[in-house]
């Protein structure tokens, strides 16, 4: 069934729906006639901004809960059909300065979830957002999801344990779920007031600020990305394809290039910008990772996903947007 006809009037929970996927996901989502509810912290550290679902505000319904809270995940997962699982922790250098905050977020929290959907909710259908920083150093490349499992930080680890938490319950209690190993997701509405999110957003703002990008190491490092429209495609079709059913999916990208070379695709792209090659910072190299890039074949065969965005096109998109938005991302969520 064409995902277009399966939301439709169908009730949908995404938790860090104010986030930067979550809120793109929602977009779609309301645009597919779905009854979308959001729920969301705001904790300022974290990725929520209102502006992300400026567009659709009269046509969510927006909860701000923490999904720490078991008793407001048990009331939210009751009556819904879907959950898009996107909440978490996401900074690297966070979870290592706070590892028993990553922990509650990333593994209690999801935990709690999941036993309300066991509690009271068992036939819904949950798509987790899991990360390829699961994977830690590569070993060879491109990762496919049989690589080795060597998280470089606490937010690896724990990202690993919420990815089986899922697919534990998934095989125990039958509640349909899978994940998805994101990799360097970027786009309109992802955090740009620091790194805490991608450093790609970190990268805009000083393009549109006038500052220098600045490229760790010598800048040979290979990354693969992904446009935030094709990961919330991936998470559609995920959620709705009996072939995701317990499955672990990598997204990732054809489109390889050196962060060199994507900060001069960027530089080219404002008059008057520049980059600039800077030692690591000590806390960075510790967990840095090398190259990487994914194999994605598995969700391609699975469900017949690939990125459609080019890389060019897509940066060309954020810049856009945060050239007009600018403010409402350096400045604290209202």
């Amino acid at each position: 069934m064409n995902p277009a006809d399966e939301f439709r009037g169908k009730r949908i929970l995404i938790t860090g729906g104010l986030g930067f996927i979550g809120s793109a996901l929602a977009k779609a989502l309301v645009q597919r006639e779905a009854d979308v509810t959001l729920v969301d912290s705001l904790i300022p550290e974290y990725g929520g901004n209102v502006q992300n679902i400026a567009p659709i505000r009269d046509r969510v319904k927006v909860n701000i809960s923490d999904v720490r809270d078991p008793y407001a995940m048990a009331h939210l997962v009751r009556g819904q059909e879907y959950l898009f699982n996107f909440a978490g922790q996401t900074s690297h250098l966070d979870s290592m300065d706070d590892p028993l905050t990553d922990l509650n977020i990333n593994v209690v929290a999801q935990l709690a979830i999941l036993e309300a959907c066991r509690k009271h909710n068992p036939g819904i259908r949950i798509v987790f957002a899991s990360t390829r920083q699961l994977y830690g150093k590569p070993e060879y490349l491109p990762v496919d999801e049989k690589h080795p499992i060597r998280p470089v930080d606490v937010n690896g680890i724990n990202k690993l344990a919420g990815e089986h938490y899922h697919l534990l319950y998934g095989a125990v209690y039958g509640i349909r779920s899978c994940a998805l190993r994101l990799t360097n997701t970027y786009g309109p509405g992802m955090r740009i007031k620091d790194a805490r999110q991608t450093f790609l957003g970190v990268w805009v703002r000083s393009l549109i600020e006038g500052k220098p990008i600045l490229l760790f190491g010598d800048g040979t490092q290979l990354r693969d990305f992904n446009y935030v429209d094709d990961v919330v495609e991936a998470a559609m079709l995920a959620a709705t394809s009996a072939n995701a059913a317990g499955g672990i999916f990598n997204l990732g990208s054809e489109e390889v290039v050196s962060l060199k070379a994507l900060a001069a695709m960027m530089v080219a792209m404002r008059a008057g910008a520049r980059s600039e090659i800077v030692p690591f910072p000590p806390e960075r190299k510790a967990i840095d990772i090398g190259d990487y890039y994914s194999d994605f074949a598995k969700i391609r065969q699975a469900l017949g996903w690939q990125p459609r965005i080019m890389l060019k096109e897509g940066l060309r998109r954020t810049l856009d947007y945060y050239l007009l938005n600018h403010a409402q991302y350096v400045e604290a969520a209202k």
